[in-house]
């Protein structure tokens, strides 16, 4: 894998295949939707922001007249929209070959999902969560099908404190929030990938990280970020390849993560990476597993054995 530069020229027609990316209005999901789009997928910019999301589809419908792009609402930090976007899409397709989990809140001030979940917490991980297990049985059904988890560099900051997942404790640190929101989306691709082939199940699941990469995302970080941006940072169509490689890698086993090939991973093409020791943890796995089913009152279909 070294030295190989892998980008948008590697992925194959995608003509046949549907694919969801969550958060594409702007950033490394719209960059990633405009990708799978051009390779004429069909593409679901699943957004919270209607508005946003059609100058989105706009924007790719200009550079391609051809792409088949659709948007539709999805608010992540809201279980019922997650709900209510899982049904329209079921009702609409038939299939579902990518499910990029790509939508995030980063480090914004203190507050609330609409279920009452820490932010970033509920939108980054436990509206994922739901989203993936409401469209499970789609998924398996469709031959060939991924998941992608988009975690951070971030990961490496976290460590869930499951006796205040929602920061009613302690006094907030949005980073230390934000760094257990992304380290919660690597836990949920290691259990998954070992829930699903203990079934024998096909899908596969991933995640990456973007490195550093300049986005809306980064709008409440402050001035040394938005300074930092201007000598560290890759462009969004460097930043959505770790993304499209984790959906589309062929010969992928699954659990795979997927980063930046130059220094600290901050910049450079996608290779395999490694994430760190905290994240292997399996026990913690598990819990996290069983907390965010009670928590989301979502029961994957897997007819899992323990």
């Amino acid at each position: 894998m070294k030295n190989e530069k892998w980008n948008a020229e590697n992925i194959p027609s995608q003509k046949g295949r549907v694919a969801i990316v969550t958060g594409s209005s702007s950033g490394i999901g719209y960059e990633t939707a405009r990708v799978l789009a051009n390779k004429q997928a069909s593409v679901i910019i699943a957004v919270r922001n209607l508005d946003k999301g059609n100058k989105a589809l706009a924007k790719i419908i200009q550079q391609n007249k051809d792409a088949d792009v659709k948007v539709m609402q999805l608010d992540l930090a809201n279980l019922a929209s997650v709900k209510n976007f899982a049904e329209n899409f079921q009702n609409n397709y038939l299939r579902l070959d990518l499910l990029i989990n790509n939508a995030g809140v980063m480090i914004p001030p203190y507050s609330k999902t609409t279920d009452g979940f820490e932010l970033q917490f509920g939108t980054n991980h436990l509206g994922h969560f739901a989203l993936t297990g409401r469209l499970l049985e789609l998924l398996i059904s469709t031959e060939g099908s991924r998941i992608v988890n988009v975690s951070s560099g971030a990961h490496n900051i976290g460590k869930i404190d499951f006796d205040d997942l929602n920061w009613e404790k302690r006094s907030y640190a949005k980073w230390k929030a934000y760094g257990d929101s992304k380290l919660a989306n690597i836990y949920f691709t290691y259990e998954l990938d070992r829930k699903l082939k203990d079934n024998n199940l096909n899908t596969l699941v991933n995640a990456s990280h973007p490195g550093w990469t300049a986005t809306e995302l980064q709008r409440t970080a402050g001035s040394v970020v938005e300074y930092l941006n201007g000598i560290l940072a890759q462009d969004i169509t460097m930043g959505a390849l770790p993304t499209l490689r984790a959906a589309i890698e062929e010969g992928s086993k699954g659990a795979e993560y997927f980063g930046p090939d130059g220094f600290m991973e901050l910049r450079g093409y996608p290779v395999k990476v490694e994430s760190n020791q905290l994240s292997k943890n399996q026990a913690i796995a598990k819990k996290l597993w069983e907390v965010s089913e009670k928590l989301t009152d979502v029961k994957f279909a897997l007819g899992v054995k323990d």
